[in-house]
């Protein structure tokens, strides 16, 4: 299958290794005992790219899902399906790679040499496929989280976007492995974006009224004078936040082992895990993109 070419680069500055590398050089030399322990702000370079979701992407792309609906009753094999069904709108983040045999890439691949599925990004129109168990189960999810934690008129809102007919809502998934930085959406939603436009033109089920998102975030206890404090998993989507136009937010900590995955401190406080969901315009989101692709810049050239 061929690449999509929205190559990212993920990299730890040169000068923070260094001076790692110092620290642990004049440190307690009971760390040399210990050579496997977590110090913190370590890190790799990693090449990524957006590729076509394929057949062998499944079990990847289902453990990205399981993450966001974490044991949320979703039948996240059917979901991944759809995924992989509608290649032509999507991608799924994988580690780059370079073709020895120097084969077209325009030519169909049978196997994928990288079979880790690190994040992925699509649109799933919500509309046209509501006799979908996984669809029903997704809303009725939404619903049953909305009546609980939304306002009424938040409900009413999600209701029309979602069961009334009048309006074609999809759901935007923008889920990746932790600690993979911001900049690896700008290439992806940009492609994504360009997909949708695309397959308007040729009369697909891609015009869409709003998105359905679900933010994952975590949040650290207030502790005396200092505020409760509120950490993205994916930063820019703060962002989308800010450009919604309905919301509700609810507690996953009893579904989660733990608040988050990836390698703790001793002194890192346990975070409460929530979802934020979101119904953002579909006119709204390439404005969103443009402000993060110049915040991603910004901070690139700092």
């Amino acid at each position: 299958m061929t690449s999509k070419k929205v190559k990212v680069e993920s990299k730890e500055q040169a000068e923070a290794q260094q001076m790692d590398a110092k620290t642990d050089s004049e440190g307690d030399s009971s760390d040399d005992e210990n050579p496997d322990i977590y110090k913190g702000d370590e890190g790799i370079t990693v090449d990524f790219e957006g590729r076509n979701p394929i057949d062998s992407d499944l079990d990847g792309i289902k453990q990205m899902l399981g993450q966001l609906f974490v044991k949320a009753h979703i039948d996240l094999n059917e979901l991944s399906g759809i995924i992989i069904g509608q290649n032509y709108v999507g991608s799924v983040l994988k580690q780059a790679y370079t073709d020895d045999d120097d084969e077209d890439e325009d030519d169909e691949m049978e196997e994928d040499p990288c079979q880790v599925v690190f994040g992925v990004t699509t649109a799933i129109n919500l509309a046209n496929k509501q006799d979908l168990n996984c669809v029903k189960q997704l809303q009725k999810m939404v619903f049953e989280k909305a009546e609980k934690y939304a306002t009424e008129s938040v409900l009413a809102q999600f209701r029309e976007a979602l069961t009334s007919g009048n309006k074609c809502t999809a759901l935007l998934l923008n889920e990746r492995f932790v600690n993979i930085p911001a900049a690896v959406c700008v290439p992806m939603f940009e492609n994504l974006l360009t997909e949708i436009e695309r397959a308007k033109t040729k009369g697909m089920p891609y015009k869409f009224d709003y998105f359905l998102v679900f933010v994952k975030y975590y949040q650290k206890a207030a502790s005396g004078a200092k505020a409760a404090e509120v950490l993205y998993s994916n930063d820019e989507e703060e962002y989308f936040i800010k450009d919604c136009a309905a919301s509700f937010d609810y507690s996953v900590q009893k579904e989660t082992t733990t608040a988050l995955a990836g390698n703790w401190l001793e002194e890192d406080e346990e975070l409460q895990p929530f979802r934020k969901v979101l119904l953002i315009e579909a006119s709204k989101l390439p404005e969103t993109i443009n402000t993060i692709k110049s915040l991603v810049a910004s901070a690139t050239n700092n």
